[in-house]
């Protein structure tokens, strides 16, 4: 199976061709990929180099011209280090464009911490206007970026080597929330029907979920975009009994969505518990299993955990 990154390249330099308004500007990450986009479209695929600032308002600009711009490079680069462009140049001058990230959480420990970005999403989350979407497969990350394309709005992709070995309808594609393996533009879908809770999986932590609640009574949502957070899915699916009993398992920072649920479910008795990447650095940097193990996100880290918190 091709990587989600590997994937973008190829539907990206696809869509130059097929769609006049859209733009590619990179930072070095990615470029080798390019080439031959850049080759056929020298004034639409450009790179301004390690320069993350210039980045952002680069696309901004070509966005200001009626383009479509798809910004990329590493997570870490293109929501933290750029983070005041990205709230000004889009944000406050109200245009639209796509950022799509690459290196999740940890894909690649040895480049370091500054490689490394769970909080992407949770920055991105002070922002207004944004659609964050987070496929688990490369199939899905196709889908939602085709998609994108066709819009005018603000959106992250964030993309990751980590991914579920099975694709599963997303977008427009999808059809209407409300029953299993189904799901709306933004919705949850739902994979397994129980009673006795609902976790909801995000991305490609949906295969890791699937292992840690087998023979569980409890309910598994799919979630790819995360940003509209689906309150309504979620509230059908945990409402039911006279409380609800919900955790979140997210590949970036945990508690990232919590808040969003508790307001979701503000008018039935709740408890939310948030999984995801702990705040702690870990300096020994490993491989992104181990960092999935000490972050307690494998399977069995997973089971022990949503386990605990439902017999309390």
């Amino acid at each position: 199976m091709d990587t989600m990154r590997d994937r973008f390249i190829a539907i990206t330099s696809q869509l130059l061709a097929e769609e006049p308004r859209l733009a590619v500007v990179l930072a070095d990450i990615s470029a080798d990929g390019f080439a031959p986009a850049r080759r056929a479209h020298p004034d639409r695929v450009i790179n301004v180099g390690i320069r993350e600032q210039l980045l952002i308002g680069a696309g901004a600009g070509m966005a200001l011209t009626g383009m479509r711009p798809i910004v990329h490079t590493f997570a870490s680069f293109l929501v933290e280090r750029p983070f005041e462009q990205v709230k000004l140049d889009f944000g406050h001058q109200g245009v639209g464009g796509i950022l799509v990230s690459a290196g999740g959480s940890y894909d690649w420990p040895a480049g370091g911490f500054t490689h490394m970005a769970p909080g992407d999403v949770a920055l991105l989350d002070t922002l207004e206007g944004w659609t964050v979407h987070v496929p688990g497969h490369p199939d899905e990350a196709e889908a939602l970026l085709r998609e994108a394309v066709d819009g005018d709005d603000r959106v992250y992709v964030r993309l990751s080597l980590q991914a579920n070995r099975q694709a599963r309808p997303v977008g427009r594609s999808a059809g209407s929330t409300g029953s299993t393996g189904s799901t709306g533009a933004t919705g949850f879908s739902v994979v397994r029907e129980g009673r006795g809770g609902t976790v909801v999986a995000v991305g490609p932590m949906l295969d890791n979920v699937l292992a840690a609640t087998e023979g569980l009574d409890v309910n598994v949502l799919y979630a790819t975009t995360v940003r509209p957070f689906d309150g309504a899915g979620l509230r059908r699916a945990a409402g039911a009994g006279p409380g609800a009993d919900v955790v979140i398992v997210e590949p970036y920072l945990a508690g990232t969505s919590t808040a969003a649920a508790n307001e979701a479910l503000m008018e039935l008795p709740h408890r939310v518990l948030g999984l995801g990447v702990g705040r702690a650095e870990l300096r020994r940097y490993g491989q992104m299993e181990e960092h999935l193990r000490a972050h307690g996100l494998d399977a069995r880290g997973l089971r022990e955990r949503i386990t605990g918190f439902l017999r309390d």
